[in-house]
């Protein structure tokens, strides 16, 4: 038997070499040192617990073959895991996981041994992981389908979105840490924290990212109470690299979840690991959160999503149908865009149900069609009329474009239909006379207010005048 274990190593990485991409090798094999060779008993050292579970995981077939064709048939396997100790300045920190049901830590590395001739690994304690958690901790949790590429930029995320790629591409080592990221529901949120850490996943391989909402981690946090198992629950989280916490909102007078949250913050902080965490409020409009928590939301950027105007969602509506492979009339997702003006998730939903009547009923996709589906969901969406649908439909009424109304021309039928944009808006919706005005050509409130009274005296004395009036409401309340 060759005794050079440092020999024995080299051969298996040749072989391993052949069979992986670069990239999976380097990643993967290279920070692995092997430690000695007894009785045909092989034993690495592996980084962490992590590494250990993901070899585990993906390539435990390969390792198998590889130690026997080197060892014989006798050949097995011993993992060394050295962790580093959560508390800077001290020695690093070694868990010693035997194959009984007990635990002990200690100083020295000690093996895991992994019994090659039964095809899988023997059940090893792991102090890392609370019950239901061991999946969680490989797999990141992410959704595929929120990507950047996904992400429609606008004027109203276009910081939070550069921010975000910023700290994808550099994780922990931006000014953005914490990204902090704040909105309504439904403006995309959730979207941007997943591609954060899906992009995060594709730079950087080798870094552990966990997606979760505050909910689940509130959910596990109260389990390991009840199993007193809190320093493997605070373990885990410190062992990630990219820790993406959505609606931490609902740690909201939660003191101990905050206590035990406000340790992971700090060591992770600390280690250069990145955080990015997502609620419905700002950090100084967030309640029941405890101080010294909330300045630390302060440390990196709060960048917060606004409702999207009227082309950032107009390209949502576009991007969507094409991911999915469908064609639509254009004015069809016009009305769509101008309809639901304040929630992307309403917006998606409506576009899907229109849709289905579509393909269930093998309906045309049409405007009318489009007006009958938007009417119901519309109601139970409470939808209220916004400046800009109400431009459109002048507009449409009028055959003009929407760039000719805000324009500065005095063509009086321009002036005209502008004078009943601002006339509805001031009658169907709750704006200021100065967002009316701003809206409409970025007039002042005075222009708005004489725009009112112009169309009063005109419905008085104007018999066509007020037929216009009069079809436009019907039009509008649709």
């Amino acid at each position: 038997m060759d005794k050079d274990f440092i020999g024995v190593w080299d051969r298996c990485l040749h072989i391993i070499k052949d069979n992986i991409s670069h990239q999976k090798f380097k990643t993967w094999f290279e920070p692995i040192k092997p430690i000695k060779i007894e009785d045909h008993v092989l034993t690495i050292q592996v980084p962490s617990q992590f590494f250990y579970e993901w070899l585990e995981e993906h390539y435990i077939n390969l390792l198998k073959k590889t130690i026997r064709q080197e060892l014989g048939a006798d050949g097995r396997l011993e993992y060394s895991i050295v962790m580093d100790s959560a508390f800077a300045g001290e020695d690093p920190l070694t868990i010693n996981l035997p194959t009984s049901n007990k635990r002990s830590v200690k100083n020295d590395p000690v093996s895991m041994p992994l019994d090659l001739n039964k095809g899988n690994s023997k059940e090893i304690p792991n102090p890392f992981i609370i019950p239901g958690l061991k999946k969680l901790k490989i797999h990141s949790q992410l959704n595929d389908s929120y990507s950047f590429e996904n992400f429609v930029e606008g004027d109203c995320n276009r910081l939070a979105r550069s921010a975000g790629y910023a700290v994808a591409n550099n994780p922990g080592k931006t000014a953005f840490n914490p990204l902090f990221i704040y909105s309504n529901t439904g403006l995309g949120k959730t979207h941007l924290a997943h591609a954060i850490g899906l992009q995060v996943k594709e730079n950087f391989p080798d870094k552990t990212v966990l997606y979760l909402a505050a909910e689940q981690f509130i959910q596990q946090f109260v389990e390991s109470v009840r199993n007193n198992t809190q320093n493997d629950f605070v373990h885990f989280y410190q062992m990630i690299d990219v820790l993406i916490i959505d609606d931490i909102q609902f740690l909201a007078s939660k003191e101990k979840t905050q206590n035990v949250f406000f340790h992971i913050f700090n060591h992770l902080h600390q280690n250069g690991k990145q955080l990015v965490i997502t609620s419905d409020k700002a950090p100084v409009e967030l309640k029941g959160m405890e101080t010294r928590l909330l300045s630390r939301f302060k440390w990196g950027l709060a960048a917060d999503l606004q409702v999207p105007d009227i082309e950032t969602r107009i390209a949502i509506l576009e991007k969507k149908l094409y991911n999915d492979g469908i064609t639509m009339p254009k004015d069809v997702v016009e009305y769509l865009a101008y309809c639901i003006t304040t929630n992307i998730r309403e917006l998606e939903g409506a576009l899907i149900s229109i849709m289905a009547q579509s393909s269930l009923n093998k309906k045309e996709i049409t405007l009318d069609l489009a007006k009958q589906m938007i009417d119901k969901f519309v109601k139970n969406t409470s939808r209220e009329i916004s400046i800009d649908y109400i431009q459109k439909v002048v507009c449409d009424y009028f055959s003009l474009p929407i760039d000719q109304m805000n324009s500065k021309t005095r063509k009086r039928e321009i002036v005209q239909a502008r004078q009943l944009a601002m006339y509805f808006s001031k009658k169907h919706t709750k704006a200021s006379l100065a967002t009316i005005g701003l809206h409409c050509g970025n007039k002042d409130h005075a222009t708005v207010l004489h725009a009112c009274r112009t169309v009063n005296n005109l419905i008085e004395t104007d018999k066509q005048f007020r037929i216009y009036v009069e079809e436009l409401e019907k039009k509008i309340k649709i």
